[in-house]
């Protein structure tokens, strides 16, 4: 027992030292810049999140302890993401299978409401000292995400099921849920790829993977009672709609602006400056063809047609007009791996995912060297490629979300 007591104080208190340390972007110096009324509320943003991991860590300790483990076990793996058809018919979620899955799904919901992703659910419920997270290294590393439809997918099934069964807790878990979603969102309105804040490029407003994107069509749905979310009352509508709301102004205010022209948005952007930054090695701070484009599409479908709205999906239509590229042939290299090659003959339309802050030409970060290289074919031959380094997704903008745009703004006149 004396054993068990030393460990279980030496775990706090290597969280307590590790909670200690500064974070990456929200630091003691840009905080100190903000007007005072702003930075109390950053402040205790960021100490509300500091005592949310500090829990974490003190729960997952005590159940090591009252189990006899000397350290816990790590959450079962999937490379599959959890997702399902956003047209699932209602009558799904409410077969005994589902509900059973529901149980595991809540078991893994970790103590601050959120979920890890890719966690195995097909392997049972979690046990006591099992960890919520699944992912390697750093133990506390995408605890809590909205990463890749993380924790918005499992509200959105968990909502499905209360739904179909109206099972008491199965609400709870959906209304914690939410509260995390509310609770992770920062003072101006954006959200981190992780919360409790993970220092780095997680704590970054996350565009990436339309992380931000899929909050804010929840909050939505919330908002207007869609469909699974029939169950909300008017209190939690209101507070998803505030939530909405405020999401939409941060990404009007995050508009990357060159010589006073708004154009696009980077992948992830400042939590305080609200500028560009960078993620992984081949992320550097850019303009985005990629997460931009699927903004704009959110914007132009659910966004509010405010003269700030319509200002900002204008001006980054004709930044996306203005930086199509042609005369680039996708082709296979001679050991198989994938190229493009100049070829004027070709008049397919793509987009760089990466657009050079100051030039706006494309730009291509190798993700071994973090180099940034004029060319993707100069990049590819030094870096291993896993990456969509271009995309399509502005063209869908331009031959069908347009016009629906159009229609849409003369309806609101």
């Amino acid at each position: 027992m004396i054993l068990r007591s030393l460990f279980l104080q030496l775990v706090l208190v290597t969280a307590v030292v590790a909670e200690e340390k500064p974070f990456t972007m929200l630091t003691d110096e840009l905080l100190a810049q903000l007007p005072e009324a702003k930075r109390a509320q950053w402040t205790s943003h960021i100490s509300k999140s500091r005592e949310a991991a500090a829990s974490e860590r003190r729960i997952l300790a005590e159940e090591c302890q009252k189990a006899g483990m000397e350290k816990f076990v790590p959450a079962p793996g999937n490379r599959k993401e959890f997702e399902f058809d956003s047209d699932t018919p209602a009558e799904w979620f409410g077969s005994t299978e589902n509900q059973k899955l529901a149980e595991i799904v809540i078991s893994y919901q970790t103590p601050t409401g959120g979920w890890s992703k890719a966690v195995d659910y097909s392997q049972g419920p979690r046990q006591p000292g099992t960890h919520w997270t699944a992912q390697k290294g750093d133990a506390w590393h995408y605890c809590g995400t909205f990463d890749n439809r993380t924790t918005t997918e499992q509200l959105k099934f968990l909502a499905g099921v209360f739904t179909a069964t109206k099972r008491e807790d199965v609400k709870a878990a959906l209304l914690k849920g939410l509260d995390y979603v509310f609770a992770a969102q920062y003072p101006n309105g954006g959200w981190p790829q992780n919360y409790p804040i993970e220092r780095g490029y997680h704590e970054a407003i996350t565009l990436n993977d339309d992380a931000m994107v899929h909050v804010l069509e929840l909050l939505l749905a919330v908002a207007k009672g869609e469909k699974l979310f029939a169950f909300a009352d008017d209190t939690l509508k209101q507070r998803a709609r505030a939530a909405f709301d405020k999401g939409v102004s941060n990404i009007v205010a995050m508009q990357v602006k060159i010589d006073g022209t708004p154009t696009v948005w980077c992948a992830q952007h400042h939590p305080l400056t609200l500028a560009p930054v960078k993620a992984r090695a081949k992320e550097p701070p850019s303009l985005s063809g990629g997460e931009s484009a699927n903004l704009v599409k959110f914007l132009m479908r659910s966004g509010p047609t405010t003269p700030e709205v319509v200002a900002a999906v204008d001006s980054a239509m004709k930044w996306f007009e203005s930086h199509k590229l042609t005369g680039l042939r996708k082709s296979k290299t001679a050991d198989g791996k994938t190229d493009y090659i100049d070829d004027p003959a070709c008049t397919d339309v793509i987009w760089s995912r990466f657009y050079d802050l100051k030039t706006g030409k494309p730009i291509f970060a190798g993700a071994e060297d973090g180099i940034v290289y004029p060319t993707f074919h100069e990049m590819a031959v030094k870096n291993k490629v896993a990456y969509d380094f271009f995309s399509t997704r502005p063209k869908e903008l331009m031959e069908k979300e347009s016009a629906r745009w159009k229609q849409r703004l003369e309806k609101a006149k």
